[in-house]
């Protein structure tokens, strides 16, 4: 067998594989990321919010219960099978959005969407952790994330001006079907496992190991517990934008490119600010980061409550995905740094079950809100959540 190396450049074919293939992951997502919520009202004629923001409910839950699984099952079956299975996964999903006879179909579609992405964007993340050694882990998570990130932009501006060209359905979802088709093929043919990595990993780092590696990564362990809540945060503000952002603008009389641009720049912001933060989060301290990232995140969604024009929604969201690429990878990087090798793989699959939760907790409480009180209400709440969470880093994390 081939002596197994670590570190970026004696891996970077590997690596950049697993890029491409997470511009596939993140672009299933932005696939429904601009048109579901305008397809809930006028196809399926949705007009309770919390009905609409059942698709992110479900997508959130499922896809936090297959992050957690993956982690626990990266070393015994291996990451790539499980990368494989993710796209087997997601082949009916765009078939099923457009012949869904009703709203239960769009459901079950994003049930299977969360596990789709719960195993496949698991399985790049922690691989890519494993090709780079521990130098590099936010430059690999900043490459990761942006190249997931960008596809999600780039995908929902796209869709959104095949919607407002062609219409809602179904020429949309015809990017999902050849997404899902290249993702299996490359992982199939061009993706190895990293297992033999975490291995040659394992005899050089001296991290103590958990004795309760859910409990310490949900709470009990300071930096753990504080980047792990400060995840769940930024997702519930992210299914949010995404359920209620859509709706707001249509009944601001933007139309569907304008709606496109706008929640399209968010992501997009998030995906190119990764190529830079993810290298901060190898030199900054990451409680900086995590902080500034947050509080940046809570002032601009507390400024998108009052906003009404098409201008400043787009200053906003540049903000927004700043705020974001900031936290993103710096997540990811500070539970690699905290953990053992050999423990890594199942605290980032806890990780990220409490943070991909946070859209379905953000899309019961938001909808619950913008039906009582108005949706401007639910984004100020959320904001104020975003900035309690900013807090939790700043005083209860170590400064390292």
């Amino acid at each position: 067998m081939k002596k197994v190396v670590l570190g970026l450049r004696s891996n970077w074919k590997q690596f950049v594989l697993l890029v491409i293939v997470n511009t596939f992951v993140g672009g299933m997502v932005g696939m429904e990321r601009t048109i579901l919520p305008q397809l809930a009202e006028e196809k399926f004629h949705l007009t309770v919010h919390t009905a609409i923001l059942s698709f992110i409910i479900i997508f959130g839950v499922s896809k936090a219960i297959t992050n957690y699984f993956t982690g626990v099952l990266s070393d015994r079956i291996g990451r790539r099978k499980l990368l494989i299975l993710g796209w087997i996964i997601a082949l009916p999903i765009p078939l099923i959005l457009i012949y869904a006879p009703n709203w239960s179909w769009v459901i079950f579609a994003n049930l299977l969407l969360g596990i789709n992405q719960g195993l496949t964007w698991s399985s790049t993340v922690v691989m890519k952790i494993d090709l780079v050694g521990e130098k590099n882990r936010g430059l690999a998570m900043g490459f990761n994330e942006s190249a997931g990130y960008l596809a999600v932009g780039a995908v929902a501006f796209l869709t959104g001006w095949v919607a407002s060209n062609y219409g809602l359905s179904p020429y949309p979802f015809y990017i999902g079907i050849l997404l899902s088709i290249l993702g299996l093929l490359f992982s199939i043919f061009f993706i190895k496992d990293t297992r033999h990595h975490v291995a040659v990993e394992s005899e050089q780092d001296s991290t103590d190991q958990m004795n309760r590696v859910f409990w310490e990564t949900t709470w009990a362990n300071k930096n753990l517990g504080s980047i792990t809540q400060a995840g769940m945060v930024n997702n519930l503000n992210d299914g949010m934008v995404w359920g209620l952002f859509p709706i707001l603008l249509a009944s601001l009389q933007f139309d569907l490119e304008q709606i496109g641009m706008i929640v399209s720049v968010y992501p997009a912001v998030w995906g190119v600010g990764q190529l830079f933060t993810g290298r901060l989060a190898d030199i900054l301290p990451k409680r900086t980061l995590l902080f500034w990232g947050m509080l940046l995140q809570g002032i601009a969604l507390g400024f998108m409550a009052f906003t009404t024009t098409f201008l400043p929604f787009v200053l906003l969201s540049i903000v927004l995905g700043i705020g974001t690429a900031l936290v993103y990878p710096t997540f990811l990087a500070g539970i690699a740094s905290y953990t053992s090798p050999v423990q890594r793989a199942e605290s980032i699959g806890v990780f990220r079950l409490w943070r991909d939760l946070g859209y379905a907790i953000g899309a019961v409480l938001t909808g619950v809100v913008a039906d009582m009180f108005g949706i401007t209400y639910s984004i100020a709440v959320i904001a104020v959540i975003t900035l309690i969470s900013s807090l939790i880093i700043r005083f209860r994390m170590e400064a390292g």
